[in-house]
């Protein structure tokens, strides 16, 4: 990501991570093939690698991370919502259109949702279809499965 001189990756049980920041925020959390070698950290990508592995150990159901969000006005509002869904719960892509402000935008919401540049910590993988299918997941439908299943267990 542009203005991201920083930047880690680490293995999650499914998948690497990769982390980049700036001086001040996290500009992109994604899910990559491998990690990116030699890395270049600064304490803003080992917090949120930190935080991450808590939320993989669960032991953290809510980040705290200083986060830039790049997107149209549209995206932010629609990424801005996401976070406000609980841990281990999940809600819809009409719910959150309807929630926004433009209940007939559910596709716009899920293309928005599927441009998240900032995984689990922006909890996309949480908002399914009306119908109660999954939708998609940028990062393949397996992780998004694991994530839900991963957030119900806790929630247990």
């Amino acid at each position: 990501m542009k203005n991201s001189p920083f930047f880690n990756s680490f293995k999650t049980p499914i998948g690497y991570l990769e982390i980049c920041a700036n001086n001040k925020v996290i500009t992109s959390i994604m899910f990559t093939k491998s990690p990116r070698t030699p890395s270049n950290p600064n304490k803003i990508t080992n917090n949120a690698i930190n935080q991450l592995k808590k939320y993989f150990n669960h032991e953290l159901t809510k980040f705290d991370l200083p986060l830039a969000l790049e997107g149209t006005i549209f995206q932010r509002k629609v990424w801005s919502e996401l976070k406000n869904i609980p841990y281990g719960k999940i809600t819809t892509y009409k719910e959150i259109a309807e929630r926004i402000g433009n209940s007939k935008a559910m596709r716009a919401v899920g293309n928005a949702n599927g441009k998240n540049p900032i995984a689990i910590v922006i909890p996309c993988h949480r908002v399914i279809q009306t119908s109660g299918k999954l939708g998609g997941y940028s990062a393949g439908i397996d992780k998004k499965k694991w994530l839900l299943e991963h957030e119900r267990k806790l929630k247990k």
